[in-house]
């Protein structure tokens, strides 16, 4: 006979899977310009950007509630030393998120309509893929003290699709900017930091609102990590 546990726990696991993947997809629209722009026509930039705020959000809140309800299967044994990875890892990737999503960026996925000015590249100069490099590092960082199935399929997932997202939009943003592409991509390098000669210049005043941004996210998320999803990270710094 069938073991119904075991079933609930394949539509659990089904579930959560499904999930992963909507919201995987979700985050698939700023990659494409065609479409992205259709809606922005269609809603307008502010209505566009708080819809898909908004269903960004509730994908994230139905994602995690569908991870804590599926089956818990171990991988490795976790340890407080491995909290370390990610409380390291998060400021960076946070200050490559806020500087994403503040500066235009016509070789990435961006949010800003801004003209670009090559000058004051900004975040663009670190890497022309500032917002997947962050999905990236949360991803991985969160891979290693989660040491379970879920958890390695969500973060990993995550992980991979931004570094798999980042030279599918090289080639379509090379196809649309052509010749102007190799120009622009000189500035930008794919690895964050790659070229200590790159053009590092920010808009004015915008390098220190990154800043003060990112420590000011940093340490809402230290605070809010138990209430939000459950971990605590501060731990490691009382275990020291």
């Amino acid at each position: 006979m069938p073991d119904p546990a075991r079933a609930g726990h394949f539509a659990q696991m089904a579930d959560f899977v499904a999930i992963l993947l909507l919201f995987l997809a979700s985050h698939s629209i700023p990659a494409r310009p065609a479409l992205r722009a259709r809606l922005v026509r269609l809603l307008g930039e502010k209505l566009y950007l708080a819809i898909y705020g908004a269903v960004s959000t509730a994908l994230l809140v139905w994602l995690i509630v569908a991870a804590r309800h599926a089956p818990y299967i171990p991988l490795w044994p976790q340890t407080l030393g491995q909290y370390w990875v990610p409380i390291l890892v998060m400021p960076p990737a946070l200050f490559l998120a806020v500087g994403g999503l503040l500066s235009p960026n016509p070789l990435s996925v961006g949010f800003r309509g801004a003209s670009f000015d090559p000058a004051r590249a900004g975040i663009v100069g670190i890497t022309r893929h500032p917002l997947l490099w962050a999905f990236a590092l949360w991803g991985l960082s969160h891979v290693v003290p989660n040491g379970d199935l879920v958890s390695v399929i969500m973060f990993g997932g995550f992980a991979l699709f931004a570094l798999v997202a980042m030279p599918v939009i090289d080639r379509r943003k090379r196809r649309e900017l052509g010749p102007r592409w190799e120009e622009l991509a000189a500035i930008g390098p794919t690895l964050p930091f790659a070229g200590v000669s790159r053009r590092w210049a920010w808009p004015r005043g915008l390098l220190s609102v990154a800043i003060v941004a990112t420590i000011a996210a940093y340490a809402g998320l230290l605070l809010t990590h138990p209430w939000l999803f459950g971990p605590d990270p501060t731990v490691a710094f009382q275990k020291g």
